[in-house]
């Protein structure tokens, strides 16, 4: 690890908790936005894509709200949604549409956008649009992927696997690194426990953090309750909450929040999302949590 990467913080019962500083690609990434970087910095939006109308009314009240608490933000929406439960599910307006509205949401706000991509060849298209490309829990170990992104020289954000443990991503880094890109991430969203259920481990946090990356909590797909019979995964929205905190607490670099005017309605992980208005209630909170780590 080298020198001056990260802050480490001595708690009272003696054990370590490490809070990555700010990585020149983010202070780049971020340069246009006024935050305070001893913040989290925080990824949100909808699960996907559903229209032009949606995107602009939640980064424009995201936004807000994250200038005010001095919060670095990316806008997040799923171009498409590759991995549905149901052939009949909704997976998006078509890529160009898609990739072309995410662009429109950052040339509108001035803000990094992020979506995920599912096979090697999306990487370099989507890089034509987007600033971070995100990697599916699913794929984290999907070698040409992992390269195809890392050769666009964008951010790539690595959500571990609901199969693996943090100290096993540094394989998903490696391949990363050896394809000439240092610029990683990497997301905890939970652990697979039983056929229908998500548990958080926080040791993952600094785990993955000793590999040099700044590390996010998905506060959102981490409650989710996937392989239902109906063909509709479930979730526990009302714990969202309880997973941010926990993860401030436990040294998290940013959160992963997504977030809908009505989940009820939404297109895509409806059962998970946070309701677009209980955002900024959270986030106040969660300053306080983070200012309190830090002391």
């Amino acid at each position: 690890m080298q020198p001056g990467t990260q802050t480490v913080l001595q708690t009272k019962n003696s054990k370590l908790f490490y809070i990555c500083s700010m990585k020149p690609f983010l202070k780049d990434l971020f340069a246009g936005q006024s935050y305070d970087e001893k913040n989290f910095f925080l990824v949100a939006g909808p699960c996907v894509v559903e229209s032009e109308e949606l995107l602009f009314e939640v980064a424009t009240k995201v936004s807000a709200i994250c200038k005010r608490l001095g919060i670095a933000y990316v806008f997040k929406a799923s171009y498409r949604k590759a991995n549905r439960t149901s052939a009949s599910s909704f997976t998006g307006l078509g890529d160009d549409t898609g990739l072309s509205l995410l662009k429109k949401i950052k040339d509108s706000f001035g803000l990094p956008v992020t979506s995920d991509i599912h096979a090697h060849d999306e990487a370099a298209i989507a890089a034509q649009y987007i600033d971070i490309l995100q990697i599916p829990a699913f794929l984290c170990r999907q070698t040409d992927l992992l390269i195809a992104a890392a050769e666009t020289g964008k951010i790539v954000n690595v959500k571990k696997g609901q199969f693996l443990s943090g100290p096993a991503m540094k394989f998903a880094v490696e391949k990363i690194t050896k394809a000439g890109n240092e610029k990683i991430m990497l997301t905890e969203r939970g652990t697979t426990f039983g056929y229908q259920d998500l548990v958080v481990d926080y040791r993952n946090i600094p785990w993955m953090q000793e590999h040099n990356a700044p590390v996010i909590m998905d506060c959102t797909h981490s409650l989710q309750q996937p392989n239902q019979t109906s063909g509709i995964t479930g979730g526990n929205p009302q714990l969202i909450g309880t997973i941010a905190k926990a993860a401030i607490a436990a040294g998290a670099d940013g959160l992963f929040i997504e977030t809908h005017p009505n989940p009820a309605v939404a297109k895509s992980d409806g059962a998970n999302m946070l309701k677009l208005d209980l955002l900024e209630g959270l986030l106040e909170k969660l300053v306080d949590i983070r200012q309190a780590v830090l002391k």
